[in-house]
């Protein structure tokens, strides 16, 4: 409804017809496209992904606005005038362009519907209501429209003051309203009303009465409360995911073994152990595992060796292996051998207060007798690299670990020579094209190949320098660990 404030002014010109429609066009297609988008973000995982979630409330608001904008130009287009009758000639030369299809009948007067005008005058008490303005707050027309000292009584009585200091700035000081407030229909449901208007005056200057456009803003306020709310919940998700990467990595890094570069076990012994491992984070570095490596002198003068992997991620997973590992080095300094102490792991998973699954291998080194007793749960073999060749050694049974309740384990003993070495190694060294067992076991061909230059390396250090060249550039999907013994002389 215009306002009689502006009747002195010249009106705008107004638009083509042409670029109107033209306009009409572009925003279906737009209409259509998000449709599109939103099929996309339909998923079973909508519910629990915060991130899908804040993605599918955006197109919601986006529809909402789309659709008020083709609401509008609809309005714009049937108040255009048709083109003028002197030009019949012109038009019957001009191409028919094709129709543009229709919008369905729930779309085309959905605009029409959430928007409504009154007008109150203050000199003869009469009041106006259109009819989507009754359909708005749920009034018959035959009840007639409310007065403004009424209309509170369908107001929210939260936001009845609200109301009261906008009309009355509107008539006292003459300033425009625009402003949103709630209101409560007869059959109790809930709408949100946005309203603009400007008060009329008279020749001295007086308020004579008061117009307004009020227009249902409710979905749309819904959608934009779910935007903020998915956004807040994607907010939340996104900073309890970086505390629990900070606190996995702190508790990875408090539990691996804090030396770097070669280390030799026995010290002072007549055949030592060169020791050298590294932990290999995944491609994103984001996926903290429950992978480990170790290695430990034992009181007897014999050196523990383990490497192994706990399902799962994060600090869940961290946890776990600072668990087993512990488990471990307690058992072996106990005098535990490798497929005992295999069984009682198993145990401590199968019993724990969260459940998980494993894979390690255990070796003792023996110096005085240079061989090795080990045991397997599920887990790639060690491998012996001689005279410029290598070999997986042959796995003694183990399932993997906390998957069955009593499992037992067996051990075998590998002869060892001076200037063998051996690769202990986790399942993640490669990215997974494979799965399963054929993923372990092209990681391990993949350094039985590089025994030639194993061959010509002086420490076990320089040895894992090798495999990190070859592996630490992988955009693995896991992370890995890699130990490395060479028996001296």
């Amino acid at each position: 409804m215009p306002s009689p404030l502006f009747a002195d002014h010249s009106a705008d010109r107004p638009p083509e017809r042409e670029t109107v429609e033209a306009l009409i066009t572009q925003a279906r297609r737009l209409r259509g496209g998000l449709d599109a988008v939103r099929e996309s973000t339909v998923d079973t995982s909508l519910a629990t992904d915060p991130q899908l979630r804040w993605q599918r409330a955006l197109c919601d608001l986006a529809v909402h606005h789309l659709d008020d904008l083709g609401g509008h130009l609809d309005q714009l287009r049937e108040g255009l005038p048709t083109e003028s009758a002197e030009e019949p000639a012109a038009e019957a030369e001009r191409p028919a362009a094709p129709p543009e299809p229709e919008p369905e009948p729930h779309e085309r007067g959905s605009l029409l519907r959430r928007v409504g005008s009154a007008e109150w005058n203050l000199l003869t008490d009469e009041v106006s209501w259109s009819d989507e303005l009754f359909a708005m707050f749920g009034r018959a027309p035959s009840d007639g429209p409310l007065t403004l000292d009424e209309l509170p009584s369908l107001v929210h009585p939260e936001d009845q003051d609200g109301l009261a200091t906008m009309v009355t700035d509107c008539l006292v000081d003459g300033r425009p309203i625009d402003g949103e407030f709630r209101i409560v229909r007869p059959d109790g449901s809930l709408r949100t009303v946005h309203m603009v208007g400007e008060p009329v005056l008279d020749a001295d200057g007086s308020t004579a009465c008061m117009w307004a456009v009020l227009r249902d803003v409710s979905e749309l306020r819904r959608s934009q409360q779910a935007v903020r709310e998915t956004r807040d919940s994607l907010h939340r998700e996104r900073q309890i995911a970086q505390t629990e990467h900070r606190l996995a990595v702190e508790l990875q890094e408090a539990v691996l073994p804090p030396w770097r570069g070669s280390l030799r076990f026995p010290h002072g012994g007549p055949v030592a152990l060169d020791l050298a491992g590294r932990y290999l984070p995944s491609g994103t570095r984001d996926l903290i595992g429950g992978d480990w490596y170790d290695a430990l002198q034992l009181p007897d003068g014999t050196t523990l060796m383990s490497v192994g992997d706990l399902t799962g991620h994060g600090v869940t997973a961290t946890s776990g292996m600072a668990m087993v590992l512990g488990a471990l080095r307690g058992m072996a300094v106990a005098g535990h051998r490798p497929g005992p102490l295999m069984g009682f792991v198993n145990q401590l998973l199968d019993t724990a207060a969260q459940p998980a699954l494993g894979s390690a291998v255990c070796g003792r080194f023996d110096p005085a007798a240079r061989t090795l007793e080990w045991a397997q749960a599920g887990h790639p073999a060690p491998l012996l690299f001689r005279g410029g060749t290598g070999r997986a050694l042959d796995p003694p049974e183990g399932v993997l670990l906390g998957a069955t309740s009593g499992a037992s384990y067996t051990q075998h003993t590998e002869q060892l020579a001076p200037g063998d070495l051996l690769v202990l190694h986790t399942d993640g060294l490669v990215p997974r094209r494979a799965q399963g067992a054929d993923a372990t076991h092209e990681g391990a061909e993949r350094l039985l190949a590089l025994a030639p230059r194993f061959a010509g390396t002086r420490s076990a250090q320089d040895c894992v320098r090798i495999v990190v060249e070859e592996f630490g550039t992988a955009e693995r999907e896991d992370d890995a660990c890699v130990l490395i013994a060479r028996v001296g002389g």
